[in-house]
This record gives structure tokens, sequence and C-alpha cells, in this order.
């Protein structure tokens, strides 16, 4: 099983062992340095720049720059859907957006996850598990989503949350770690 085929899986891989995963990081580097680069009147040109990229691009999706991920195959958004500056997103695994989704500035969605054990690390080994979020989801500026999380259809996250758990759709939900605090009326 290639290391490509282990992340997949969310088993323990090292991207540094596969040519092919250092190959897809550099080239999503260089198409990233390019739509970084390229005017925001320019829409078409971005707009093409991140469907190349992307395993899917909704229509009337716009993403501001900066914009930054791994490798962008793994990088699935829906239709209608709007990223503030600043977003990260980490996709060593898919990465699942649904329609009508809102991104605030500064958001980190992240799949990659480390050993706890530092000699594992050391010698760079990692996994990966993937994150979903929901149609009509709006999270807040400078949310932190980590390995694994699911946010469901029609969630609220607040404003510098940290998502470690997934969390129920139609419902307000923040704070550090992020709880869910009612539902959204």
């Amino acid at each position: 099983m290639t290391e490509k085929e282990k992340a997949t899986q969310g088993l323990l891989y090292n991207p540094a062992h596969d040519p092919e995963l250092k190959a897809e990081l550099l080239h999503c580097k260089e198409q990233l340095f390019r739509f970084n680069g390229t005017a925001p009147s320019f829409l078409s040109e971005r707009k093409a720049i991140l469907s190349d990229l992307f395993g899917h691009l909704g229509n009337r999706t716009l993403i501001l720059s900066p914009f930054f991920c791994d490798y962008g195959y793994n990088i699935s958004i829906g239709d209608d859907c709007f990223a503030n500056m600043n977003l990260v997103i980490l996709d060593c695994a898919p990465v699942t957006i649904g329609n009508h989704v809102l991104i605030g500035p500064n958001v980190g969605i992240y799949t990659a996850t480390h050993p706890f054990d530092a000699a594992t690390r050391r010698e760079g080994w990692e996994r990966a598990l993937p994150v979903t979020i929901g149609d009509d989801v709006w999270i807040g500026a400078q949310c932190c989503i980590l390995p694994g999380v699911t946010i469901g259809a029609g969630a609220v996250i607040g404003a510098g949350s940290v998502v470690t758990r997934d969390i129920p759709a139609g419902m307000l939900a923040y704070g550090n770690p992020c709880r869910v605090i009612r539902p959204v009326e």
C-alpha cells in the first residue's frame, strides 16, 4: 500500500516516503502561488485555477486571497459558498463543504494529525481524518476545525471556536473547546 493510499484510509503514513505526494504538494503550492498573485478582478482566471486544483468547486463560490491548502484534490466545495481571507485547509484527507456555506477570515480546517509519541513524529509520520461541513453552515472568524469533525447542516460556529468534535445540524456552537449552546433560531 502506498503512503497516499494509507492517508486516504486514516492510517499512519509518511509523506516524505512518497515521491507522488511530494510532487502533488509542490504542484499545489505552485498553483496557490498563481491564485494568490492573481488580481481579485480576474475572477474567471482565479476560478479556473481552483477548479483545476480542487476535487470540486461549486458554481458562484468565491474564495478570497490569500488561500492555502496542501493538495487541493481532496477539497470539494458546493455552490454559493464564500470563504474570507486567510482560509487554510490541510486536505491530507477529504474535506467536503456543502452548499451556501459562509467561512469567516482566518479559519483553519485541518485533516492532518500527528502521533503523541515524539520519536514517531520526528520520523515524519502523520495521520489524516476527513472533515465534513454540511449545507448552510456559517463558520465565524478565526475558527479551528480539527481532524475527523462533521458539522451538520444549518449549524453556526461562533468566532474563535476550536471544534474538536461533531456539531449536530441546526445548532449554535462556540467556545474552546466548541460546545453546543442551543438550536439556531
